[in-house]
């Protein structure tokens, strides 16, 4: 049996193997509300045999949606169309999995394929975007309002709330999202946090938020059911965030109870010269699992099951997140348990078809 459809416990949660579906936005949905999209996205990768799907970045408010067709959980409604995902996704014996976000100053924008745009609040669809400091992702942006007492006290418990609709939505994993630029991550650089108060000016102040989410997330999320934060490992830019950072906080977080370390990289500033190759991200998860001594996820250009099996094998990280792979291969999980010579469990409805 291969490490990579081995499988593998996280407290109460059995995973058949260690692929994991990424979170991927979709920008599908209508006032957060997920539908038959969703649905047939997150399935088809689950009958497709991932372990965990984690459903895309779920916005905890609705100025915390990146664009106007973000998932949120902001209100009870919007629980049951992903009860029916969740149930769905149980069925394929996969765990569903949710990352709940705030865009922070990245907000407010059009969805990609028109072009993605942030919406100036004076326009239709737009709204004021928050940040910790008033200033915009790109210089042409509108400036994002800064954060005041609070403004931060209703993002910990918009994070809170929504953390308690997704259990009653039947996830069992649940990823707080600070990476790639959104509004934890922008808290946790010196790029985009200028704040002289107790939210910023140096590591600890940086990371209060991030600190006070996961406690109030570990109020109403039971202590059995895993939790991860995702991070972007490096800012990829002088003067940011960095992989000592990256070190320091992930032993912050694994005292406070977080399962896993979900290793990105990048996307607080634009025009950064990233080294883009495949497994580039790898090392990120490497060291922190080493120095830490904490299960950290590896994601990044990891296109094949030889290479997610040696990531496994060299002990550079305990789970494979696959993302754009699995845009263009759902079924991703059972061609590689052929390729690796394990069990090949197609589902009944197809399995007539490969004997």
């Amino acid at each position: 049996m291969s490490l990579l459809l081995s499988s593998f416990n996280i407290k109460s949660i059995h995973f058949k193997n260690r692929l994991v579906i990424s979170p991927m936005c979709q920008y599908t949905a209508t006032e957060g509300f997920a539908n038959d999209w969703h649905l047939v996205h997150l399935g088809s990768r689950a009958v497709g045999g991932a372990g965990l799907i984690i459903q895309e970045a779920t916005a905890v408010s609705p100025e915390g949606r990146i664009t106007i067709g973000d998932v949120g959980l902001y209100n009870d409604e919007q629980i049951e169309p992903l009860q029916k995902i969740t149930a769905f996704i149980k069925a394929q014996g996969a765990v569903p999995g949710i990352q709940l976000a705030h865009a922070g100053r990245k907000a407010s924008c059009d969805v990609p394929w028109k072009k993605g745009k942030q919406i100036a609040p004076s326009d239709a669809g737009g709204w004021h975007t928050v940040a910790p400091s008033a200033i915009p992702f790109y210089d042409t942006d509108v400036a994002p309002h800064a954060l005041d007492e609070a403004g931060i006290l209703k993002v910990i418990n918009d994070f809170k709330n929504a953390a308690a609709r997704a259990l009653i939505a039947g996830y069992q994993v649940l990823e707080i999202h600070a990476a790639h630029g959104y509004l934890l991550h922008q808290f946790l650089s010196p790029l985009s946090n200028k704040r002289t108060d107790a939210y910023g000016g140096n590591f600890e102040n940086n990371s209060r938020l991030l600190l006070q989410v996961v406690k109030a997330i570990q109020t109403v999320w039971p202590n059995d059911l895993p939790l991860f934060v995702r991070i972007s490992a490096t800012d990829w830019a002088d003067g940011g965030w960095d992989e000592a950072s990256s070190i320091a906080l992930a032993t912050i977080l694994k005292n406070e109870g977080i399962d896993v370390i979900d290793c990105s990289s990048g996307g607080l500033v634009p025009h950064v010269k990233i080294p883009v190759g495949a497994g580039y991200q790898v090392p990120f998860a490497a060291h922190i699992k080493k120095q830490v001594g904490i299960a950290t996820g590896a994601v990044g250009m990891i296109t094949t099951a030889q290479q997610a099996e040696a990531i496994l094998q060299a002990g550079e990280a305990d789970l494979i997140f696959i993302a754009r792979t699995a845009l263009s291969n759902p079924y991703f999980g059972l061609h590689a348990a052929k390729e690796l010579g394990d069990n090949i469990l197609w589902p009944n409805q197809y399995d007539r078809a490969f004997k």
